[in-house]
Protein backbone atom coordinates (compact mmCIF):
# COMPACT_ATOMS: atom_id res chain seq x y z
CA UNK A 1 0.00 0.00 0.00
CA UNK A 2 1.14 3.46 -1.11
CA UNK A 3 2.87 5.50 2.07
CA UNK A 4 0.99 8.58 3.29
CA UNK A 5 3.11 11.64 2.87
CA UNK A 6 0.80 14.37 3.43
CA UNK A 7 -2.52 15.45 5.00
CA UNK A 8 -4.54 17.84 6.88
CA UNK A 9 -6.79 16.88 9.69
CA UNK A 10 -10.06 18.71 9.83
CA UNK A 11 -8.01 22.03 9.04
CA UNK A 12 -9.05 25.31 9.70
CA UNK A 13 -7.69 28.69 7.93
CA UNK A 14 -7.89 32.01 9.31
CA UNK A 15 -7.24 35.77 7.82
CA UNK A 16 -7.73 37.90 10.80
CA UNK A 17 -11.29 36.89 12.33
CA UNK A 18 -12.35 35.90 8.74
CA UNK A 19 -12.12 31.92 8.68
CA UNK A 20 -11.83 30.53 5.35
CA UNK A 21 -11.41 26.61 5.49
CA UNK A 22 -13.46 24.92 7.90
CA UNK A 23 -12.58 21.23 9.10
CA UNK A 24 -10.76 20.04 5.57
CA UNK A 25 -9.40 16.55 6.22
CA UNK A 26 -7.16 15.89 3.02
CA UNK A 27 -4.58 13.51 1.99
CA UNK A 28 -1.75 12.57 -0.15
CA UNK A 29 -0.07 9.11 -1.00
CA UNK A 30 3.07 8.48 -2.44
CA UNK A 31 3.42 8.90 -6.50
CA UNK A 32 -0.14 10.15 -6.69
CA UNK A 33 -2.02 13.05 -8.04
CA UNK A 34 -4.57 14.74 -5.91
CA UNK A 35 -6.73 17.54 -7.58
CA UNK A 36 -8.71 20.03 -5.99
CA UNK A 37 -11.55 22.03 -7.48
CA UNK A 38 -13.89 24.56 -6.49
CA UNK A 39 -15.11 28.26 -7.80
CA UNK A 40 -13.43 31.42 -6.90
CA UNK A 41 -13.50 31.91 -3.14
CA UNK A 42 -14.10 28.26 -2.58
CA UNK A 43 -11.14 27.75 -0.59
CA UNK A 44 -8.27 26.14 -3.14
CA UNK A 45 -5.26 28.79 -2.65
CA UNK A 46 -5.76 29.36 0.92
CA UNK A 47 -5.73 25.23 1.64
CA UNK A 48 -2.18 25.41 -0.27
CA UNK A 49 -1.19 28.42 1.23
CA UNK A 50 -1.92 26.88 4.52
CA UNK A 51 0.24 23.54 3.35
CA UNK A 52 2.99 26.18 2.72
CA UNK A 53 3.28 27.95 5.77
CA UNK A 54 1.87 31.06 3.85
CA UNK A 55 -1.09 31.76 6.27
CA UNK A 56 -0.57 32.61 9.69
CA UNK A 57 -3.46 31.76 11.71
CA UNK A 58 -4.74 27.64 11.34
CA UNK A 59 -5.77 25.24 13.75
CA UNK A 60 -5.76 21.05 13.97
CA UNK A 61 -3.20 19.63 12.02
CA UNK A 62 -1.11 19.23 8.98
CA UNK A 63 1.53 16.37 8.96
CA UNK A 64 4.02 15.68 6.34
CA UNK A 65 5.83 12.01 6.50
CA UNK A 66 4.11 11.23 10.10
CA UNK A 67 5.87 15.05 11.33
CA UNK A 68 3.17 17.89 11.87
CA UNK A 69 4.61 21.10 10.21
CA UNK A 70 1.72 23.37 11.10
CA UNK A 71 3.89 25.45 13.24
CA UNK A 72 7.30 25.70 10.63
CA UNK A 73 7.96 28.71 8.23
CA UNK A 74 7.76 28.58 5.05
CA UNK A 75 11.07 27.93 4.15
CA UNK A 76 11.81 25.52 6.94
CA UNK A 77 8.83 23.10 5.34
CA UNK A 78 10.26 24.02 1.58
CA UNK A 79 13.79 22.38 3.26
CA UNK A 80 11.92 19.31 4.34
CA UNK A 81 10.71 18.97 0.91
CA UNK A 82 7.18 20.60 -0.10
CA UNK A 83 7.02 23.13 -3.20
CA UNK A 84 4.53 24.64 -4.97
CA UNK A 85 4.40 26.22 -8.25
CA UNK A 86 2.04 29.56 -6.78
CA UNK A 87 -1.11 31.16 -8.74
CA UNK A 88 0.28 34.07 -11.26
CA UNK A 89 3.81 32.25 -11.45
CA UNK A 90 5.57 34.76 -8.59
CA UNK A 91 8.72 34.80 -10.18
CA UNK A 92 11.37 37.61 -9.83
CA UNK A 93 10.85 39.95 -12.87
CA UNK A 94 14.68 41.73 -12.96
CA UNK A 95 16.26 37.94 -11.98
CA UNK A 96 17.35 36.10 -15.53
CA UNK A 97 15.53 33.05 -16.13
CA UNK A 98 18.65 31.16 -14.86
CA UNK A 99 19.02 32.89 -11.65
CA UNK A 100 14.61 32.34 -10.74
CA UNK A 101 15.74 28.64 -10.99
CA UNK A 102 18.65 28.71 -8.95
CA UNK A 103 16.29 30.17 -5.84
CA UNK A 104 14.68 26.58 -6.07
CA UNK A 105 18.23 24.83 -5.70
CA UNK A 106 18.24 26.62 -2.13
CA UNK A 107 16.77 24.23 0.23
CA UNK A 108 20.02 22.08 -1.04
CA UNK A 109 18.05 19.19 -1.03
CA UNK A 110 19.67 16.03 -2.85
CA UNK A 111 17.62 14.85 -6.29
CA UNK A 112 17.49 14.34 -10.14
CA UNK A 113 16.64 17.86 -10.86
CA UNK A 114 19.31 20.30 -11.21
CA UNK A 115 20.16 23.80 -14.01
CA UNK A 116 20.84 20.95 -16.93
CA UNK A 117 18.21 18.09 -16.66
CA UNK A 118 15.30 21.03 -15.73
CA UNK A 119 16.75 22.64 -19.18
CA UNK A 120 16.66 19.62 -20.60
CA UNK A 121 12.55 18.86 -19.72
CA UNK A 122 11.79 22.56 -20.37
CA UNK A 123 14.16 23.61 -23.51
CA UNK A 124 12.59 26.80 -24.15
CA UNK A 125 14.27 27.95 -20.57
CA UNK A 126 17.94 27.26 -22.08
CA UNK A 127 17.63 29.54 -25.08
CA UNK A 128 16.08 31.94 -22.66
CA UNK A 129 18.01 31.62 -19.83
CA UNK A 130 20.28 34.92 -18.88
CA UNK A 131 17.10 37.37 -20.34
CA UNK A 132 14.89 39.09 -17.37
CA UNK A 133 11.48 36.57 -16.57
CA UNK A 134 9.63 39.37 -17.10
CA UNK A 135 10.59 39.55 -21.31
CA UNK A 136 9.38 35.51 -20.98
CA UNK A 137 6.00 34.55 -22.47
CA UNK A 138 2.99 33.67 -20.22
CA UNK A 139 3.58 29.83 -21.06
CA UNK A 140 7.65 30.53 -20.42
CA UNK A 141 6.71 32.06 -17.56
CA UNK A 142 4.85 28.83 -15.84
CA UNK A 143 7.99 26.50 -17.41
CA UNK A 144 10.03 28.50 -15.18
CA UNK A 145 7.94 28.40 -12.38
CA UNK A 146 7.66 24.74 -12.22
CA UNK A 147 11.13 24.60 -13.08
CA UNK A 148 12.31 26.58 -9.81
CA UNK A 149 9.59 24.34 -7.92
CA UNK A 150 11.50 21.50 -9.11
CA UNK A 151 14.73 22.75 -8.42
CA UNK A 152 14.34 22.33 -4.89
CA UNK A 153 13.90 18.21 -5.79
CA UNK A 154 10.87 18.09 -3.26
CA UNK A 155 8.58 14.98 -2.79
CA UNK A 156 5.77 16.89 -2.68
CA UNK A 157 4.88 19.64 -5.22
CA UNK A 158 1.94 21.97 -5.36
CA UNK A 159 0.20 23.30 -8.46
CA UNK A 160 -1.38 26.73 -7.45
CA UNK A 161 -4.31 27.48 -10.48
CA UNK A 162 -1.18 26.43 -12.91
CA UNK A 163 -3.38 27.11 -16.28
CA UNK A 164 -4.38 30.55 -15.36
CA UNK A 165 -4.12 32.92 -17.50
CA UNK A 166 -2.74 31.01 -20.45
CA UNK A 167 -3.74 29.97 -24.24
CA UNK A 168 -5.34 26.77 -24.64
CA UNK A 169 -2.00 25.17 -26.69
CA UNK A 170 -0.03 25.77 -23.89
CA UNK A 171 -2.33 24.83 -20.78
CA UNK A 172 -2.43 21.20 -22.97
CA UNK A 173 1.40 21.30 -23.38
CA UNK A 174 1.73 21.75 -19.47
CA UNK A 175 -0.56 19.08 -19.00
CA UNK A 176 0.81 16.52 -20.80
CA UNK A 177 4.03 16.93 -19.68
CA UNK A 178 3.10 17.07 -16.12
CA UNK A 179 2.51 12.96 -15.15
CA UNK A 180 6.35 13.29 -16.70
CA UNK A 181 7.10 15.46 -13.56
CA UNK A 182 5.55 13.51 -10.92
CA UNK A 183 8.00 10.58 -11.05
CA UNK A 184 10.02 8.65 -9.07
CA UNK A 185 8.11 8.46 -5.87
CA UNK A 186 6.86 12.38 -6.05
CA UNK A 187 3.53 13.37 -5.28
CA UNK A 188 1.18 16.90 -6.59
CA UNK A 189 -1.50 18.65 -5.49
CA UNK A 190 -3.62 20.18 -8.65
CA UNK A 191 -5.33 23.58 -7.86
CA UNK A 192 -7.80 23.59 -10.67
CA UNK A 193 -10.40 25.44 -12.01
CA UNK A 194 -11.20 23.46 -15.07
CA UNK A 195 -12.86 20.66 -14.23
CA UNK A 196 -11.97 18.49 -17.26
CA UNK A 197 -8.58 19.27 -16.28
CA UNK A 198 -8.40 18.13 -12.67
CA UNK A 199 -10.42 14.76 -13.75
CA UNK A 200 -8.41 14.16 -16.74
CA UNK A 201 -4.74 14.95 -14.72
CA UNK A 202 -5.70 12.97 -11.27
CA UNK A 203 -6.06 9.93 -9.06
CA UNK A 204 -8.37 11.56 -6.56
CA UNK A 205 -10.59 14.74 -6.84
CA UNK A 206 -11.97 16.52 -3.58
CA UNK A 207 -14.13 20.17 -4.19
CA UNK A 208 -13.88 22.55 -2.08
CA UNK A 209 -17.20 24.92 -1.70
CA UNK A 210 -16.87 27.85 0.60
CA UNK A 211 -14.30 26.17 2.75
CA UNK A 212 -15.52 22.99 2.60
CA UNK A 213 -15.02 20.10 1.63
CA UNK A 214 -18.01 19.53 -0.62
CA UNK A 215 -17.17 16.38 -2.37
CA UNK A 216 -14.49 13.56 -2.75
CA UNK A 217 -13.61 10.42 -4.21
CA UNK A 218 -12.11 8.36 -7.14
CA UNK A 219 -11.55 10.73 -10.46
CA UNK A 220 -12.74 7.97 -12.87
CA UNK A 221 -15.52 6.63 -10.29
CA UNK A 222 -17.24 10.07 -9.28
CA UNK A 223 -19.98 11.13 -12.01
CA UNK A 224 -19.76 14.86 -13.70
CA UNK A 225 -23.09 15.57 -12.26
CA UNK A 226 -22.08 14.59 -9.01
CA UNK A 227 -18.89 16.71 -9.22
CA UNK A 228 -20.85 19.90 -11.18
CA UNK A 229 -23.14 19.76 -7.83
CA UNK A 230 -20.45 19.84 -5.66
CA UNK A 231 -18.74 22.49 -7.59
CA UNK A 232 -21.82 25.02 -7.69
CA UNK A 233 -23.43 24.05 -4.73
CA UNK A 234 -26.73 22.92 -6.00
Amino acid sequence: MPRKILETKKLNAFYGDFQALFEVSIDLFEGEIVSIIGANGAGKSTFMRSVTGLIDKVDNEINFNGLSIKNLRADEIAQKGIAMVPEGRKLFPSLTVEENLLIGSQTKRSGPWKLSSVYEFFPDLYDKKNIPSNLLSGGQQQMAAIGRALMSNPEVILFDEISLGLAPIIIKNIYQNLPLVIKDGMSAIVVEQDINKAIEISDRVYCLQEGRIALTGGSKKLTREEISKAYFGM
